[in-house]
């Protein structure tokens, strides 16, 4: 059974659950389609607004920005991946001071708004002499960010594991230190493959923070071409369905690779639930010793 916080819904509920989403999509529909009313009003749907969209250069310069911020998302789950799981593996460490000082890391990381962690990199290290190149200074504290959230992912990944994984590692004759770094890290980390993922959106969006540090992404570079242009409410509304087309594609990808997660473990239940209605042993089974 998989396990979750809520039960999962009769007739009645996939019911209620389809005419809520009908009432959410209506709404949302008559809210465009409102917008975009209002616009036409106001002449912002005439061609000559959008004629700048028209031409390649517009598009080119929009992409190379996309291209920045992709860059940047790169090398942030790069650095917050390596930091998170070295997190998790520490929150889950026999040693208390160790599982202390990550739990409190995680503690405040969580609670510290990334925007704040920037103008700390910004204006505080070079008080002491440390000035970051342009890059790192929106990297590093968007992957120090980060990294308290995908350290809490992976570690529920960890612990979602039977405990007769751990069990038959030790039965093997392997160490602690092997069975995490072997048995249970790969396999948390392919149960919470599709959060990962969906970290990724979140890692993509911050990455708009870039403006402060003067960082070249998609929406400073919305913000320059709307400054050179002079087209604003269009400028920005591109750069919008370009962040809703790629963030969109990367949640549609969660959703397809949780349901195989999903299908996957449900298949692996069933197997030990037959396992154990059909298998009758004869005797105990004695771990050789070497």
């Amino acid at each position: 059974m998989r396990p979750g916080l809520f039960d999962t819904p009769g007739p009645r509920g996939r019911r209620r659950q389809r005419v809520a989403n009908a009432a959410v999509v209506a709404v949302v529909l008559v809210a465009i389609g409102y917008a975009i009313w209002q616009f036409s009003e106001q002449g912002q749907l005439a061609g000559a607004k959008w004629a700048t969209f028209r031409l390649w250069s517009t598009w080119k310069f929009l992409l190379k920005g996309l291209w920045f911020s992709v860059y940047a998302a790169l090398g942030t789950a790069l650095v917050g991946g390596v930091l998170g799981l070295t997190l998790a593996v520490a929150r889950l460490s026999r040693l208390t001071p160790l599982r202390w000082m990550a739990g409190t890391y995680v503690e405040i990381m969580r609670t510290v708004p990334a925007l704040l962690l920037i103008y700390l990199t910004l204006f505080g290290l070079p008080k002491y002499g440390i000035n970051l190149p342009l890059y790192w200074k929106l990297v590093l504290p968007l992957a120090a960010s980060g990294a308290a959230t995908i350290a809490e992912v992976i570690r529920a990944g960890i612990g979602s594991i039977p405990a007769g994984q751990s069990e038959a590692g030790l039965a093997l004759g392997l160490r602690a230190s092997q069975v995490m770094r072997k048995v249970l890290i790969p396999q948390g980390i392919r149960r919470v493959t599709p959060s990962l993922v969906s970290e990724a959106v979140s890692i993509l969006k911050n990455t708009s923070l870039g403006y402060v540090v003067s960082y070249y992404e998609l929406l400073f570079s919305g913000k320059i071409l709307a400054n050179y242009t002079h087209v604003l409410i269009q400028t920005y509304l591109v750069v919008a369905v370009i962040y809703l087309v790629v963030n969109g594609s990367l949640s549609k990808w969660a959703r397809v690779l949780q349901a195989r997660v999903d299908a996957r473990l449900s298949g692996t239940d069933r197997r030990r639930t037959r396992g154990r209605t059909t298998h009758t042993p004869t005797a105990p089974v004695v771990p050789m010793i070497p």
